[in-house]
């Protein structure tokens, strides 16, 4: 059954533009040609996002092939599926790239052992607070949201994984 998502690129050099055209296309083994704009936060950056369809588990490749460049900025999203949770995707530079299982709104799910391990391992209230933080991406979050809001408006391409 297949799923779908999005890719968001935040942030690119204009000359990693096409290296993360063909990391897309190899991984939805289809040609890839994304509208790219200026990325307002980041003068000279570029930036796009594209749609995909394809089967559970491509948000994942999609989000090992993007981080072979370290000097990007993106999110992959994929939406969960019959038998799969859905699944979030951020990279930011210098933070690395964090994941998270989302619910069908979109918003991230924390499991109960991972909560129980949260609570156990917590000393105090400020302790609770930063590792909930931590395993929401909240960082991640704050540094990538001027990126998102550069983006409303932009151009969208869809894409279908092959086989």
């Amino acid at each position: 059954m297949p799923t779908r998502g999005v890719v968001y690129v935040h942030s690119t050099p204009l000359a990693v533009c096409s290296h993360v055209e063909w990391a897309i296309a190899r991984v939805l083994a289809a040609p890839v040609n994304l509208q790219w704009t200026g990325q307002p936060v980041d003068p000279g950056a570029r930036r796009a996002e594209c749609g995909w369809t394809g089967s559970p588990g491509t948000g994942a490749e999609l989000a090992a092939a993007l981080r072979q460049w370290p000097m990007i900025r993106f999110e992959v999203t994929e939406e969960p599926s019959p038998g799969a949770d859905g699944e979030r995707f951020m990279y930011v530079p210098g933070r690395g790239l964090f994941r998270a299982t989302v619910g069908a709104a979109g918003d991230i799910q924390l499991g109960e052992d991972r909560l129980r391990s949260i609570m156990a391992t917590a000393r105090a209230p400020e302790a609770l607070a930063h590792a909930l933080d931590k395993a929401l991406g909240t960082a991640w979050d704050a540094e990538l949201e001027p990126y998102r809001y550069a983006g409303d408006g932009a151009p969208v391409t869809l894409l279908t994984r092959v086989g």
